[in-house]
């Protein structure tokens, strides 16, 4: 299959910034009391299912990988960077990290007891959002949760330059309706969501959604 040219330039841009955006995040969950109740209620979701690890897309340098595993989830970590790989493997030696699409997951059938893709569909265009959510849907176990973090609204705004260097990168404000409803044609349920006002350095509201894979 052809690789998107939006792939292409979010896997160079990220491998450029890979380092400064790790240092730059590194303990961002810190000071966001919304993201940590959000993962805290998906880990109490998925312990009470016990359907198999945890994979978390787009999982950028790891931080939230890690967090995962601080919460007692077996969680692993997918993404397209191989810079951002290196910076999460560096970070938590302890888990799992490889390179790879969420388009297309070297993985199993039915296989995870949980996906989170925390900020990382928003460099997808949204015409394309219902092939990740189709993969999202093939490798959760039936009864298995899912959770997706983005920024809430309804345009493109470009990047020439961002965590201190120079590249190209695409991110599209997603309207958490339409999120829910390409998830629900998916074959998922949306049980929860949230949207929350900006804190600090953020410019738009911040959506979550929790689903499902029904039974």
């Amino acid at each position: 299959m052809t690789e998107p040219a939006h792939q292409r330039t979010t896997r160079a841009s990220y491998d450029i910034a890979a380092t400064a955006y790790a240092d730059l995040l590194r303990t961002a969950l810190d000071d966001q009391p919304y993201d940590r109740a959000m993962l805290a209620l998906f880990a109490e979701l998925v312990r009470t299912t016990d359907a198999g690890p945890v994979a978390d897309l787009g999982c950028g340098p790891g931080r939230v990988t890690g967090h995962l595993s601080a919460l007692g989830l077996p969680a692993f970590g997918i993404d397209l960077s191989p810079g951002m790989i290196a910076e999460a493997r560096k970070a938590y030696p302890e888990l799992r990290f490889t390179v790879g699409s969420m388009r297309e997951l070297d993985l199993p059938d039915a296989g995870l007891g949980g996906v989170v893709a925390w900020y990382s569909v928003i460099h997808t265009p949204p015409e394309q959002l219902p092939v990740l959510f189709a993969e999202f849907h093939r490798v959760l176990a039936p009864g298995s949760h899912l959770l997706l973090a983005f920024k809430a609204g309804d345009e493109r705004v470009h990047l020439d330059q961002a965590y201190g260097h120079d590249l190209s990168l695409d991110v599209y404000w997603l309207p958490p309706d339409r999120v829910a409803e390409l998830l629900r044609e998916a074959g998922l349920v949306v049980d929860a969501r949230l949207v929350r006002e900006p804190i600090g350095y953020e410019k738009s509201p911040q959506a979550y959604l929790l689903g499902h894979k029904p039974l």
